[in-house]
């Protein structure tokens, strides 16, 4: 039999609800529904619709857009959203998950001042993990830069593929401010890569999260390599359209970005080889 001229992988392709910021949540699901995204990942922030199990059922419904993902309220923003207890944060989070058929929760290395959930962090994982069908895939981060001074804000680290973890997310646009080899990244994760957050940068001290393609990174390359690999995790589209001028204009860039990953998705075996 004469090989397939494109392979479409199983990966699913979604919208996370932070991409909309800042309008809502519930701007997302329309937004994801009207594009053509066949889900999202919900970021649990101070929102209140992200923190409500019962309001997110009845967006997905209405709109007909499955919750593919939750994002733990890992940000500094989020310190007391689900409790200011962080194992508390991540039962939440998982019990979300599987309430609302979500086959992922994301979650972020502690912060280095979070010294006693820092410790424990990768054998707690590890137990959660043992607890549920849910992945938890830990998300690679990036030190805090301010002029030429350099800050190790999490741990055990923010280059996780340091510490031993069942699932990842590789982050393109933390890739690009921790001025880290992506594909070498990858390369460390390997079958352990469960979970994807498309995004570009350049290189910024400032997590950039860019449409693909108007960065440095390698997004295309990296989903020509899910494809050919059979990934079958999420790709999420996580970027920053807080510049904008008009809803309109943010629509484009959402609709730019699953484009751009729907096309390198669909890998061409013979012309590669």
């Amino acid at each position: 039999m004469a090989e397939p001229v494109v392979r479409i992988p199983d990966a699913k392709v979604a919208l996370s609800t932070a991409s909309v910021y800042p309008e809502s949540t519930a701007t997302a699901f329309e937004i994801a529904a009207r594009l053509g995204y066949d889900g999202v990942e919900v970021m649990v922030w101070t929102d209140p619709v992200s923190q409500d199990i019962e309001a997110l059922r009845r967006l997905s419904d209405y709109h007909q857009v499955p919750i593919l993902a939750v994002h733990a309220p890992c940000l500094l923003i989020t310190q007391r959203v689900w409790s200011t207890d962080p194992w508390v944060k991540l039962q939440r989070a998982r019990a979300a998950a599987e309430k609302l058929g979500a086959s992922a929760v994301v979650v972020h290395p502690p912060f280095r001042w979070q010294r006693q959930y820092s410790r424990d962090f990768v054998n707690g994982i590890w137990r959660m993990a043992d607890e549920t069908d849910v992945r938890f895939a830990v998300e690679n981060m990036y030190p805090w830069r301010y002029r030429d001074r350099e800050m190790l804000a999490y741990a055990p680290d923010w280059d996780v593929t340091k510490d031993d973890y069942r699932h990842f997310t590789v982050d393109l646009s933390h890739a690009a401010t921790s001025r880290t080899d992506a594909m070498a990244m990858v390369d460390r994760m390997g079958d352990r890569l469960a979970h994807v957050h498309l995004a570009d940068g350049r290189g910024s001290a400032k997590d950039e999260h860019l449409v693909p393609g108007r960065g440095t990174q390698p997004c295309a390359e990296l989903l020509e390599r899910l494809a050919l690999t059979g990934f079958d995790g999420h790709v999420v589209i996580e970027v920053n359209t807080r510049r904008a001028m008009s809803a309109a204009e943010r629509e484009a860039d959402l609709a730019e970005a699953l484009a751009f990953t729907r096309l390198h998705l669909a890998s061409a075996p013979a012309r590669r080889a």
